[in-house]
């Protein structure tokens, strides 16, 4: 007999009442997280140029190496990594994985404000990847607390706030970097800090011990886990699909600088204010648009017809004769992100409770994959391409190769879909 059963029924009401307004917390905070984590992100991308600078001198071309290798360690990290902590949490309960996950974050943030050498910042993006769960953590957690057939918009929810921290943190950043460029590192880390304080008395654990299973090191790596994954019919296919659409996705923050700059002479105002607008309009997609667009589409449909924009507005991009034109190519674009949201949401309904947090660390495995070697695809392209040398000054050629990667993608959703047995 459960719990509710051996209570009178306005003792169940209550009891149902306090279940709901926990989880609208502890979603709540899951939000919050991933908000202050981005804004975290977008806070010190205004700086690094001026600390690199500071730490390394030359030129702002020769710092973009060190730039670049900062990305690379953190993804390379990441991909070891996350695998582990999803296991962990599969194992432990989401709630301690994600603490450490913030406090590391914060941690992370106050090495990079105080580092006195270069050496020092690969220090804290190393200690940043290795810990970087936060995403993992807390999509295994809306599965937790999500019921299936509502997943799809809290993944939406998740994918605005990302969104929301990439309009605000790149604004707050400038603003406080503008005459003390380690300012910004120290004011994300306290945000990171409070955060972990908030959680710390909030945040209840969301894995019930009945659907947890013993960590095994065999199944925590990123390897294991995608082979294990692809042995659920549908899986392997999704996985595939986002795999080219994290290679694509790439050529925006590889590349948009550069094109546009040398497309259409735009400014490093230019540039921010775009991404504003970019940023504004993918958190309105998956804030606003995403729940009616589930309701009236289906998850399915919204997979094939999010795919399909994001492949047009790509094309756009890259032919895009006049610097309004890529404005006009960010509105569709941004509606097809409801695409990430509804195949992370049909995903997590084809694995067991047990394995959410493996599946989580699998997919941020695969993200981490891409963000080695994607940047480097697509800026050798733009590089080829608007070389004087080159035989076709072609600055969109990433645009349309992310292009042709999203068409792909819809190809291997078109085909994984077609095995699952009932609509979504």
């Amino acid at each position: 007999m459960s719990a509710e059963a051996e209570l009178p029924l306005p003792a169940v009401a209550d009891y149902a009442e306090s279940a709901l307004r926990s989880r609208r917390r502890a979603l709540g905070f899951v939000l919050i997280t991933i908000f202050i984590d981005t804004m975290g992100i977008g806070i010190i991308i205004p700086v690094m140029p001026k600390l690199l600078l500071e730490l390394v001198g030359g030129s702002l071309g020769s710092v973009a190496i060190y730039s670049g290798w900062l990305m690379f360690l953190f993804a390379a990290l990441q991909f070891l990594t996350a695998p582990v902590l999803g296991n962990l949490s599969d194992c432990f309960g989401r709630r301690p994985v994600l603490l450490v996950s913030l406090a590391a974050y914060g941690l992370d943030l106050l090495i990079m404000g105080w580092a006195p050498t270069i050496g020092w910042l690969f220090v804290g993006r190393g200690l940043s990847g290795i810990f970087s769960a936060t995403y993992v953590v807390a999509s295994a957690y809306i599965t937790d607390v999500t019921a299936p057939e509502n997943r799809g918009r809290s993944f939406g929810w998740m994918g605005a706030a990302f969104g929301l921290g990439f309009v605000i943190g790149p604004a707050i950043g400038g603003i406080l970097g503008d005459n003390a460029h380690r300012l910004p590192f120290f004011v994300a880390a306290g945000l990171a800090a409070a955060n972990v304080v908030y959680g710390y008395f909030v945040l209840p654990e969301s894995l019930d011990p009945a659907n947890r299973r013993a960590f095994s090191l065999r199944r925590a790596h990123a390897v294991g886990a995608l082979r294990r994954l692809f042995r659920y019919p549908v899986v392997g296919g999704l996985l595939v699909a986002l795999l080219l659409f994290n290679i694509a996705h790439d050529a925006n923050p590889a590349t948009w600088t550069f094109a546009t700059m040398d497309k259409f002479r735009w400014t490093a105002f230019d540039v921010g204010l775009s991404m504003t607008f970019m940023g504004l309009c993918v958190a309105l997609s998956q804030g606003v648009a995403l729940g009616p667009a589930l309701r009236v589409l289906g998850e399915r449909r919204a997979i094939i017809v999010g795919f399909t924009l994001a492949a047009l507005s790509f094309l756009g991009f890259a032919f895009a004769s006049q610097g309004w034109m890529m404005y006009v190519w960010m509105v569709p674009y941004a509606v097809g992100s409801i695409a990430g949201p509804a195949t992370t949401a049909i995903l997590s309904k084809q694995v067991p409770a047990n394995v959410q947090g493996e599946l989580q660390g699998a997919l941020a495995a695969l993200r981490s994959i891409t963000s080695c070697f994607a940047p480097l695809l697509m800026t050798g392209l733009f590089s080829f391409f608007t070389n004087p040398q080159s035989p076709l000054h072609f600055p969109g050629v990433s645009f349309l190769a992310a292009s042709i990667l999203t068409f792909g993608t819809l190809v291997a959703v078109l085909g994984a879909l077609s095995r699952v047995r009932s609509a979504a």
